[in-house]
């Protein structure tokens, strides 16, 4: 994933090959290795994801701050841990 552009962020990860529920699980796992306050990229394609990965972080405690199209039709969530 190019991340020119892209806001400044401690991890990021693609789970674009992902289906639901792998989707969140891969990004709760990467959120579990970060800090509080640590910001995170996920880059999503779907329907499903882009309306699921961000409320599943929200009911979790963490902050979806932006989603972001990408060239390719893909989506970059920005997640905040809480």
């Amino acid at each position: 994933m190019p991340l020119s552009g892209l806001p400044a962020h401690d991890k990021a990860i693609d789970i674009t090959a992902e289906t639901c529920p792998m989707t969140f699980v891969r990004t709760r796992l990467a959120l579990d290795t970060m800090q509080t306050g640590e910001i995170l990229l996920v880059r999503l394609r779907g329907e499903d994801p882009l309306r699921n990965v961000p409320r599943a972080a929200a009911d979790q405690g963490h902050d979806p701050l932006d989603l972001l199209p990408q060239a390719d039709g893909s989506f970059v969530l920005v997640l905040q841990k809480g």
